[in-house]
């Protein structure tokens, strides 16, 4: 609201950045205008990399000015804070995030993600499942630009979700320590049962 328009934006490192996944950013920026993308990553140390990055999303039909490029922060408080500059936060795809998805939550940043079928895209859906989150699971491409469009024209309801995000993060399974070691021990006994009877067997 500040700003005047929406910044999407992603800390994942550059190589999840699939041409898929760039595609689906481009559209979203096509569809919501004046909203910028913003990219942090080690990566973009290298000015280099900065301008193919660029390139990319001006082939794609979207103007370099919208794309805000920033480096890795050594500190990690000046690292988190720089969630603040965001207002939705975009799971790369195939491969999704899964620390990144957590800090933007933590930070009170929601995040859309793309279902996917393999361990590697499917994090960020088994994140959002946990913290309730479920509307921001985007089935195919086609709803992951779609879904980005309503949840940044409605700065009512984002403005309320953002406000209990770690709030919810905390009170969910993702951040309650004892039930996942819970959970790990009853499958290792499981195993260790099952291995046992089959030697006995």
């Amino acid at each position: 609201m500040a700003n005047g328009f929406i910044t999407f934006g992603s800390f994942n490192n550059l190589s999840k950045l699939s041409d898929i996944a760039a595609v689906c950013w481009a559209r979203i920026l096509e569809a919501v205008p004046q909203s910028r993308l913003l990219l942090k990553a080690r990566q973009l140390e290298e000015a280099a990399v900065q301008e193919d990055i660029r390139k990319r999303f001006v082939a794609l039909g979207i103007d370099r000015d919208r794309i805000v490029l920033k480096k890795i922060m050594p500190d990690r408080l000046q690292h988190l804070g720089a969630y603040q500059e965001i207002d939705i936060a975009l799971d790369p795809f195939p491969y999704a995030g899964t620390t990144t998805s957590v800090e933007a939550l933590w930070m009170g940043v929601p995040v859309l993600t793309l279902s996917g079928e393999r361990f590697g895209s499917r994090a960020g859906e088994s994140i959002l499942k946990n913290i309730g989150l479920n509307g921001w699971i985007a089935d195919t491409p086609d709803d992951y630009v779609k879904k980005a469009k309503t949840f940044a024209a409605d700065l009512p309801g984002l403005t309320a979700l953002r406000a209990n995000l770690r709030g919810e993060l905390l009170a969910s399974p993702v951040c309650d320590a004892v039930r996942f070691a819970g959970n790990l021990e009853g499958a290792f006994r499981g195993m260790w049962r099952e291995w046992c009877a089959n030697v006995g067997a």
